[in-house]
């Protein structure tokens, strides 16, 4: 209860800053329907030519596109803020007022910041995915739609951990937003299926930086490609990473050396 009404007073913090500047809003939803739009109007090029896309047909590739862009949002709302403002607070020394509080300092660095404007994008991502399953219709049972919910809970704790862990670099690098970039122009090629790709870059997307766990297995999931066997691995990735991320957070701060306290 306590971590929910710490939750609750930070999303307020930030929905208050951020309404400060309520042109932001439509700006964010211009540039939003916009990339959406795009990236719609490239697939519909394609599907123009062919019924299928590497065996996927085009309702398929439709949550693909709808998962994408709701974990995309998802990151940018409550994962990345906050590992942005880690990274700046280590190198200006602010951190140390982190620590200085009663609560985990992982906990904080974690919800102490959100982009508010993301919920448009897990709106548009919602709706994209609503149709698709709409589209898809009597193919998706209840054991998919389990599945599909299960990885996508999965595939969020993978990425929030990998997050984490280049996040946690800035306590002995300097510059690590270049490794968080690298991270979001990889994330671009969540929008394909990664059967797409050739066997080296499909082995990267899946445990160099997994992308595949946060779009791709999860519609798999809905369109009956998964197996027992990624199923299984997608939970002992998200346990296993979540663990090793913890580790290695705890590492960093023991590594850490303040200058503002």
């Amino acid at each position: 209860m306590n971590y929910l009404r710490l939750i609750r007073v930070f999303f307020r913090v930030n929905v208050a800053g951020e309404l400060a500047y309520r042109i932001n809003f439509f700006i964010n939803l211009f540039q939003s329907i916009l990339g959406l739009g795009t990236a719609l109007a490239g697939f519909a090029i394609i599907f123009s030519f062919t019924d299928t896309l590497g065996g996927w047909k085009p309702d398929e590739i439709l949550a693909l596109v709808g998962v994408y862009v709701l974990i995309g949002g998802i990151i940018r709302f409550a994962i990345q803020p906050g590992m942005e403002q880690l990274i700046q607070s280590v190198r200006d020394g602010t951190f140390d007022f982190t620590l200085t509080k009663p609560e985990d300092a992982q906990l904080l660095t974690s919800i102490g910041r959100v982009g508010i404007w993301e919920i448009i994008n897990i709106g548009l991502g919602f709706v994209l995915l609503i149709i698709a399953l709409v589209r898809l219709g009597g193919r998706i049972g209840g054991l998919q739609a389990i599945e599909f919910l299960a990885m996508l809970l999965a595939g969020s704790v993978i990425i929030y951990s990998f997050f984490l862990i280049l996040t946690t670099l800035a306590f002995w690098l300097v510059r690590v937003e270049n490794i968080l970039t690298i991270f979001q122009s990889m994330y671009e090629a969540g929008r394909w299926p990664i059967s797409l790709y050739p066997g080296w870059l499909r082995y990267g997307l899946t445990f160099v930086i997994p992308v595949a766990f946060a779009t791709t297995i999860p519609v798999e999931a809905l369109t009956g490609r998964l197996n027992w066997e990624t199923l299984l691995l997608a939970f002992i990735l998200a346990i296993g990473l979540f663990i090793a991320s913890r580790a290695f957070w705890k590492l960093g701060l023991r590594h850490y050396s303040g200058t503002s306290a």
